[in-house]
């Protein structure tokens, strides 16, 4: 195996860890933010209060997104597993 097929192996790897993790942190972030943003207006600095919300849309977005997530990894890991051989060569 290359080092240039190696490399493209762990892009792939990589780009499909983002695709797959960034509805849940991008969900989080934005709640975080409205959350912030609620806290600093109101002047309420309760701790526990960041961390319900973004649970709760997190756990949410997962719900929904799953799916979706799922049949993305399989597709994934059926084509490595399918060009694998081709790369070892």
């Amino acid at each position: 195996m290359t080092p240039e097929a190696v490399m493209t192996l762990m892009q792939g790897a990589m780009e499909m860890m983002v695709a797959l993790t960034g509805p849940l942190l991008g969900a989080g972030l934005v709640i975080g933010i409205l959350v912030g943003i609620i806290q600093a207006v109101t002047q309420i600095q309760e701790m526990t209060l960041t961390f319900v919300p973004k649970i709760l849309v997190t756990m949410l977005v997962l719900m929904f997104a799953f799916p979706w997530m799922l049949q993305t990894m399989i597709d994934y890991t059926t084509n490595l597993y399918t060009s694998l051989p081709e790369m070892l060569r």
